[in-house]
């Protein structure tokens, strides 16, 4: 028997893998395959490395996790404290206002990281379009729309509508959803409109703000504290 035939044999048996005799014995994978593979010893220590091999893979998967989950729920929190500083400066700013209303009324509240407006006025669409790009900075090229057609609406005529009515040159359109009406002559003739972003650290904020509202209203912040403006 070769030399390192016999050695890699006692390290196999010893329960070392097959890169692990590589390694030590500069002997390829290939020829340990050759000399093992049909050895039902040899076979049993490859299952009790694959199953020593996988418990390591999930510790490391669930660590992975773990710190992946701190760094998200600081970066959370990030936004939450970031999103109370810009209400303290942006509180009485009448475009703020206007956008943080319109998505308390009208936005996505269930989704966790889509912050989207949904209407059929384009005046409102076109509100917090602005609402977006020159309150809050988001980048134009990270807003979304997408349209809610009948099927005997034309979705090319549709879309020149709303791109001239709000301005969304730029913006890129997600496929548009077509659905079937119950009453033809209460049909809307240009579908309904929606606008998103995409972004949990932005939703964070935007949710935030809405809660902030309703208390600032109770109290007449807004008047100046004057209780008799009215």
């Amino acid at each position: 028997m070769r030399m390192d035939k016999e050695q890699a044999t006692q390290l196999r048996r010893l329960g070392k893998s097959y890169g692990e005799i590589e390694k030590e014995l500069r002997v390829p994978r290939s020829t340990l395959s050759a000399w093992f593979s049909g050895s039902e010893w040899s076979q049993k220590i490859k299952n009790d490395l694959n199953i020593v091999a996988r418990k390591r893979h999930t510790i490391r998967i669930e660590a992975l996790n773990k710190v992946r989950g701190e760094h998200l729920k600081r970066l959370y929190e990030q936004a939450r404290r970031e999103a109370l500083e810009d209400f303290q400066i942006l509180q009485y700013h009448p475009t703020f206002v206007a956008g943080v209303m319109l998505y308390w009324g009208e936005g996505d509240k269930a989704s966790p990281h889509r912050v989207s407006l949904t209407n059929t006025d384009p005046a409102m669409i076109k509100v917090f379009m602005i609402f977006l790009k020159e309150v809050c900075g988001v980048d134009e090229r990270k807003i979304r729309a997408w349209l809610l057609l009948y099927p005997d609406i034309q979705e090319t005529e549709c879309k020149e509508y709303w791109v001239k009515e709000i301005g969304l040159q730029n913006i890129t359109f997600n496929k548009s959803i077509i659905i079937e009406g119950r009453h033809k002559t209460k049909r809307l003739g240009h579908g309904v409109c929606t606008v998103l972003v995409t972004s949990r650290y932005f939703k964070e904020k935007m949710l935030l703000w809405v809660s902030l509202f309703p208390d600032m209203l109770a109290s007449r912040e807004l008047y100046g504290g004057n209780a008799d403006i009215i």
